[in-house]
């Protein structure tokens, strides 16, 4: 009869630095989603520590340390304070060869405005400009009502500009920002200046492209001339306030 072979356990290898401290704060009676909130970040970043790599959450290591001192010498423990006190230390990774990496963002409409509405802003990335972008329209209605004026930024495939960067005809105004990004596609700001475009102008033409605001941004930028017929935005931005009388 052969030999049994033994086994041994293997041993568990000990978390990375992010892990334990976010354990320590776990013991300290905290859960991940507030851990997360602490950080500024969603718990999904929180996971990352125990099911990635040993440098997983070095960003956050720092901000971890600086929170369980707090926490174990017996600071305040509510979130926004810790939070503030997290915010000092949390770096953006970098990549290998040393540059802030990309910051990660959804897909998705982002809209704010302040209260008394001087001013919004809203975002939309690729998905929900195939899809109509229509969720941007608030923004402009609510500036064509302030008789306010709009500016807003699009991205689209570099080829596809008419204009070469920094062109006045394509981009007049003191602040002609145009940002070139390593995927090939360009950003390019119109209605920059302290004026803009009349919102109530922009607001019928998005009115008959059906409420579609992205659509009456690329007709816009084709029928100018500063954009080849048929391209596509990748992102849009639209920048609306109340102007000074």
């Amino acid at each position: 009869m052969p030999p049994r072979r033994r086994t041994t356990r293997r041993s568990r290898k000990p978390p990375n630095e992010a892990a334990r401290l976010t354990n320590v704060l776990i013991d300290s009676g905290f859960n991940r989603r507030q851990i997360a909130q602490i950080l500024g970040r969603n718990s999904a970043i929180v996971s990352h520590f125990y099911t990635r790599g040993p440098g997983a959450g070095g960003a956050y290591v720092e901000a971890l340390r600086a929170v369980v001192q707090e926490v174990q010498a017996g600071g305040p423990r509510d979130l926004d304070s810790l939070k503030a006190l997290a915010g000092r230390y949390v770096t953006r990774r970098r990549t290998k060869s040393g540059r802030p990496a990309r910051v990660r963002t959804p897909d998705a409409v982002q809209i704010t405005h302040d209260e008394e509405w001087t001013s919004g802003i809203a975002r939309a990335g690729k998905q929900h400009i195939s899809s109509g972008a229509s969720r941007l329209a608030p923004v402009l209605e609510a500036a064509a009502q302030q008789d306010g004026a709009i500016g807003f930024t699009v991205r689209a495939s570099k080829g596809r500009f008419l204009y070469d960067s920094g062109n006045e005809d394509d981009s007049p105004g003191v602040h002609r920002n145009t940002v070139q990004r390593p995927d090939g596609t360009e950003e390019r700001s119109y209605g920059n200046g302290r004026n803009g475009f009349d919102a109530a102008v922009w607001h019928e033409r998005v009115t008959q492209h059906g409420g579609d605001v992205a659509a009456a941004i690329t007709h816009w930028l084709v029928e100018t001339g500063r954009l080849a017929e048929g391209a596509k935005l990748t992102n849009l931005e639209l920048r609306a306030w109340k102007r000074n009388r």
